[in-house]
């Protein structure tokens, strides 16, 4: 099983997202980071509107590596359009998609494209156990 984490990269979440591939990872479970490979951290890109050609290649990167993973863990403390676009596309593809949300999230629209919905690592843990199972 291979498991993808998605969240913000742009508006401050990059660290979070490293993060949870790293403990993922400790944890015995196969990722597929989407920024280590081929260096995809556009964090430092403050705006977009000039780099057409540059957003296209990271768009494409990016969704090429949701079709890769069987689920995708979605970071929903910092709103991303990448992470919403992203989770719809696997919801569509029949893939799995888990929120993790520790916060209060006050929006419905992640919570709706989403298979599970867990507060905890330790919840997360659980879910990704039983999908490895199945």
């Amino acid at each position: 099983m291979k498991i993808m984490v998605c969240g913000s990269i742009g508006f401050g979440g990059i660290e979070s997202i490293r993060e949870f591939y790293d403990w993922l990872k400790h944890q015995g479970y196969e990722t597929i980071d989407h920024i280590k490979s081929h260096d995809m951290d556009y964090s430092h890109i403050e705006d977009f509107r000039d780099e057409t050609e540059l957003s296209k290649k990271i768009v494409e990167h990016d969704l090429e590596f949701v079709k890769k993973a069987d689920v995708l863990v979605i970071l929903a403390d910092i709103p991303s359009f990448g992470s919403a676009i992203e989770s719809f596309i696997a919801k569509n593809e029949g893939k799995k998609t888990i929120l993790f949300s520790p916060n209060p999230l006050p929006t419905p629209w992640p919570l709706y494209f989403s298979d599970f919905h867990v507060k905890t690592k330790e919840v997360l843990l659980e879910t990704l156990n039983k999908l490895s199972t199945n």
